[in-house]
């Protein structure tokens, strides 16, 4: 009888610290998988970062090309009305003149 005590005192020990290992174990488990899932996280943000910083200097340097653009045209108008107004002024002054007397 007391062996039989003794025998079932030993197994409740064993199975408490069995219990305890799976628990740790599960723990450790856990931790692993957050570690990973963070690895996982942070590789994909990097990722997004890095096509973001390509879109970015692509969106740049397209929109620098455009404004270039645009100068250029408004440069030129520019230069074609002066050239218009410097061919024209004495005809448009004489032409106001005379509307305006008239």
């Amino acid at each position: 009888m007391q062996n039989m005590i003794k025998r079932i005192v030993e197994a409740d020990n064993e199975a408490k610290a069995l219990e305890e290992a799976n628990r740790n174990a599960a723990e450790e488990e856990k931790k692993q998988i957050e570690k990973e899932a963070e690895a996982i996280y942070q590789k994909y943000m990097d990722e997004a970062r890095e096509e973001i910083a390509k879109s970015d200097a692509y969106l740049e340097k397209r929109t620098d090309r455009k404004l270039k653009n645009v100068a250029a045209k408004q440069e030129s108008a520019l230069i074609k009305l002066k050239s218009d107004y410097e061919q024209n002024r004495d005809r448009w002054v004489d032409e106001i003149v005379s509307r305006v007397v008239s």
